[in-house]
């Protein structure tokens, strides 16, 4: 079983060990950081959607080939979407985990702006890029990043959680994957029409699992791909982004039965 994090400031393969513990009775599992992500010192790469995508091929192809199934939160979602709908022989099955495809300061204005190439240029900049970068993930604006859009539970980001979480942004490097996400220069697709579009070419089963406490702008997204024909949703009564991390039990009773199903019956999407 191969698990994706998301793309985040705060996101690193740590986040789907909850998930990896209900699966171990059953499953072996797989685990990876994203290039530019993780508590690792990381390099001063202008990434880009083609860089992930070639290494999302180099893990399917290298690392761990033809899985049971994959589970993806986030962006990891939809580029594990965008590969499947290309892939030869087709992927196994999908698991969705609070898809997403657009970053947050896109999201949050409608679409791309200049301002946000600026901003990167700034930001990849010595002394006053760290400083720039540093003031938007202290250890306030982390607590409240995850509160706003993350986590349901404004104190689930406490303790050994919050220290963990402040080592992936704190991490040398951590700069230059980051600000891309948030604006957007990581997004593997353009618009809502080619994320529906790439799910609905792919012909490996899709379930896809998200919380009602979801921001609304992303649920959008999420309640516009559960209504593509073929795509299986539940909608947890609680949770946001991160419903996979702060809610393990629920999710995994969404997922089991799907990841359970027999071959012959779960390719019949």
């Amino acid at each position: 079983m191969l698990l994706l994090p998301a793309l985040s400031s705060i996101s690193s393969r740590r986040e789907m060990r909850p998930l990896q513990e209900r699966l171990a009775p059953r499953y072996a599992t797989l685990a990876v950081d994203w290039p530019g992500f993780g508590d690792a010192p990381r390099p001063q790469v202008d990434w880009t959607p083609d860089a992930y995508s070639d290494f999302l091929n180099f893990v399917l192809t290298s690392v761990m080939v033809q899985p049971h199934a994959i589970i993806a939160a986030g962006h990891a979602a939809t580029y594990v979407l965008k590969h499947a709908a290309d892939a030869a022989p087709p992927t196994p099955r999908l698991v969705l985990i609070a898809p997403t495809w657009r970053g947050p300061l896109p999201t949050m204005v409608g679409g791309h702006r200049l301002f946000f190439d600026r901003l990167c240029a700034f930001v990849d900049r010595p002394v006053l890029g760290p400083l720039l970068y540093g003031l938007n993930v202290n250890r306030v604006m982390v607590r409240h990043m995850g509160a706003g859009h993350v986590y349901a539970d404004p104190a689930f980001l406490e303790g050994e959680r919050l220290r963990d979480k402040l080592a992936v942004v704190r991490a040398r490097g951590a700069r230059f994957a980051s600000v891309r996400f948030v604006t957007g220069r990581l997004d593997p697709l353009a618009s809502r029409d080619a994320f529906l579009d790439v799910a609905r070419r792919v012909t490996a089963p899709i379930l896809s699992v998200y919380g009602a406490e979801t921001p609304p702008k992303s649920r959008a997204e999420m309640e516009a791909l559960a209504a593509v024909p073929g795509v299986r949703t539940v909608r947890l009564s609680q949770g946001k982004l991160a419903v996979h991390e702060e809610f393990p039990d629920e999710t995994m009773d969404a997922i089991a039965p799907f990841l359970s199903e027999e071959v012959s019956s779960a390719a019949m999407r």
